[in-house]
């Protein structure tokens, strides 16, 4: 085996030993990494370890940088990978920490800040990694039908609440306006109950203690409908990736890429 697929078989796949010791370790890096950014916003541990903090930052965006050198030398077709999902994500996850570089002046600090949330792309590309996220993944595009519905059927309950909360309680009681009264009836829905509003009249109380009752039985509902997805038996999938077309969704004896006829 030559090196090139040598080191394919390793970055791309997790069927060896050797390709799940890549995954964890790039696990353990990616959690590191969110770990430092957490860290960093605590103002006293930034006070005290701030230099430690950017050092070990270059040191991971050093380590995904070349992860992302790797996968663009390995795969047959560069291009097809950097603009894919993950692709992205791999860019995403090592440029902030160098634009930071180019950021000079007073409003800079601010600009930096910006970049930092983008570190949290790092996080997704956990999903890559592990069965569990592609379950979970799969699961919700399968529901996505269903829980399309299910949302266009609550934006219908708010919608009407909302109006007929604007009619009973009127301006003088705070409701001020439909989609106010809207805003009302989708937080009561929720269980959230911020409290800026809320009804005085007794027709009013009754109608959200219903939206109260009926926010707890909705709440409820999607969670039905991804479970039972999750629960279907699906097909064990390996972890074999084409190096032609990068499809990753094949059966455990497949020889060819069902998508390009590719030999794995």
């Amino acid at each position: 085996m030559t090196l090139k697929k040598r080191l394919y078989e390793i970055i791309f796949e997790a069927d060896t030993p050797a390709g799940k010791l890549f995954d964890v370790i790039l696990l353990v890096v990616i959690l590191l990494s969110v770990l430092l950014v957490m860290l960093e916003s605590v103002s006293s541990i930034a006070a005290e370890y701030l230099d430690e903090l950017r050092v070990l930052e270059w040191i991971i965006t050093i380590i995904f940088t070349l992860e992302y050198i790797l996968r663009i030398l390995i795969v047959q077709k560069p291009l097809r990978y950097a603009f894919s999902f993950f692709g992205i994500i791999d860019f995403l996850s090592v440029i902030p920490t160098y634009l930071s570089l180019f950021a000079f002046g007073y409003q800079s600090l601010v600009v930096i800040r910006m970049l930092r949330l983008l570190r949290i792309f790092r996080v997704l590309k956990l999903t890559r990694y592990t069965q569990a996220g592609r379950l979970l993944m799969r699961a919700m595009w399968a529901s996505r039908e269903k829980i399309s519905v299910f949302i266009f059927f609550i934006l219908i309950i708010v919608v009407i609440m909302g109006t007929m909360m604007y009619l009973i309680e009127g301006e003088s009681n705070g409701f001020k306006s439909i989609p106010l009264s809207v805003y009302w009836a989708i937080v009561t829905l929720t269980t959230v109950g911020y409290g800026d509003i809320s009804p005085v009249t007794p027709l009013g109380q009754l109608m959200a203690s219903v939206i109260m009752i009926l926010g707890y039985a909705i709440i409820a509902v999607p969670t039905g409908i991804i479970t039972a997805e999750i629960i279907k038996p699906t097909p064990v999938k390996n972890t074999q990736v084409c190096h032609k077309c990068l499809f990753d969704k094949h059966d455990d004896d497949a020889v060819f890429c069902k998508k390009c006829g590719e030999i794995l």
